[in-house]
C-alpha cells in the first residue's frame, strides 16, 4: 500500500503587539519578517489605511458656556440700546450689534456645535476651533464696541493700561498671541489638552485672552497712549501672521505625525491622521493670510475716515 505523505499544517502566526507605523500614524501587527512576505505586509497596510473610523458629531450643550454666551448677549444688548437712545446711530450703529452677534455666534460654533466634539477627533477641526476663538470672535466683538458703549469703563481702561506697564504695550500683544499659538501646538501640550478637560479649558482661555489682547491694540475704539500709527499696524500684523503662518507651514509639510492622540489605525472622512494634520496646518496658514489682508484693508479705510474727520474739524475751527 502506498502511503501519501501529508504536509504538516502551517504553524500559526506568532502573536504580535499593536504598534504605530513610523511616520504615517497607521496601526499594524508587528510580526516576524520570516513568516510574512512583503506582499502580505503591503496588503495589510493597504487594508488598515482603507478602514474608516466613525465620527461623533454631537453637540456640546455645556450649561456654563450657554449661560456665559447668553449673558454676553444680554449685557451688550442693554448697553447698545442705551447708547442708541442717547447718541443715535453714530454711538451705536446697527452693524455694531450685528458684529457682536457674529462674535457670539463664532463662540457658539466653536464651543457648542459639533466642531467642539470633532476637534477631539480630527486636528483640522481642532484648528478651526482655535482660530474661531483666537481670531474671528475677538475681531467681531471688538468691532462691536464704540466709545459711547464703553463710556462707563473708558477711564478704567486707561488706568489699566497705565498700570500694566510693558504688558500693555502692543509688543506684548504680539508675544502673547504668537507664544500661545506655538506653545499649545507643542505635541506634549497639545495632546495633554485633548486628554484632560481642565487643560483643554485652560487652552481655550489662553487663546481667547491672547486673541482679545492682540486685536484690541489694532481695533480698539479708544485712543490709547500706545495706539499704533503710521506703518505700525502693518509691522504689528506682518510680524505676527508670518510667525504663526510659519507654524502652519510646518504642520502642513511635516512628514511625521506630531499629535498621537488622533491616531486610530484608520481614516476619518477619508483622511489618515497625518493627512488630517496637513489639512490643519493648511487651514492655519491660509487663515492667517486672509485675516491679515482683510484687517489691513479695514485699517486703511479707517485711517482715511479718521484723517477726513480731522480735516473737517480743522476747517470748522479755522472758520
Amino acid at each position: 500500500m502506498r502511503h501519501t505523505k501529508v504536509a504538516p499544517p502551517d504553524p500559526p502566526p506568532p502573536s504580535g503587539r499593536r504598534t504605530r507605523s513610523a511616520g504615517r500614524g497607521m496601526v499594524g501587527w508587528e510580526t516576524s519578517r520570516a513568516t510574512i512576505s512583503p506582499l502580505a505586509r503591503r496588503n495589510s497596510t493597504r487594508t488598515s489605511q482603507s478602514c474608516a473610523v466613525s465620527l461623533d458629531t454631537s453637540w456640546t450643550f455645556a450649561p456654563g458656556v450657554l449661560i456665559a454666551l447668553a449673558g454676553y448677549a444680554v449685557i451688550y444688548g442693554l448697553r447698545w440700546r442705551t447708547s442708541r437712545r442717547e447718541g443715535g446711530a453714530r454711538a451705536a450703529g446697527t452693524w455694531r450689534a450685528v458684529a457682536w452677534g457674529g462674535g457670539i455666534a463664532a463662540l457658539f460654533v466653536a464651543l457648542v456645535s459639533p466642531i467642539d466634539v470633532l476637534g477631539e477627533q480630527m486636528a483640522s477641526f481642532h484648528m478651526v476651533q482655535h482660530l474661531l476663538i483666537a481670531d474671528i470672535a475677538p475681531i467681531l466683538l471688538t468691532l462691536a464696541l464704540t466709545k459711547h458703549i464703553l463710556r462707563p469703563l473708558t477711564r478704567r481702561i486707561h488706568w489699566v493700561e497705565r498700570k500694566a506697564g510693558p504688558f500693555g504695550h502692543p509688543a506684548f500683544g504680539v508675544v502673547a498671541y504668537v507664544g500661545a499659538m506655538w506653545l499649545w501646538h507643542v505635541p506634549t501640550f497639545y495632546n495633554a489638552a485633548l486628554e484632560h478637560s481642565m487643560i483643554h479649558v485652560l487652552e481655550h482661555l489662553s487663546f481667547a485672552a491672547a486673541g482679545f489682547l492682540y486685536w484690541w491694540h489694532l481695533l480698539s475704539p479708544i485712543r490709547s497712549r500706545m495706539r499704533l500709527g503710521g506703518i505700525g499696524p502693518i509691522l504689528y500684523m506682518g510680524s505676527t501672521k508670518i510667525l504663526v503662518g510659519f507654524l502652519g507651514v510646518l504642520l502642513t509639510f511635516s512628514s511625521a505625525l506630531l499629535f498621537d492622540f488622533y491616531e486610530t489605525g484608520g481614516t476619518r472622512w477619508g483622511l489618515s491622521a497625518i493627512d488630517d494634520q496637513h489639512v490643519a496646518g493648511l487651514v492655519m496658514a491660509l487663515e492667517q493670510s486672509l485675516v491679515m489682508g482683510v484687517a489691513l484693508a479695514y485699517l486703511f479705510f479707517r485711517m482715511l475716515s479718521e484723517s477726513e474727520a480731522e480735516d473737517q474739524r480743522a476747517e470748522r475751527y479755522a472758520a
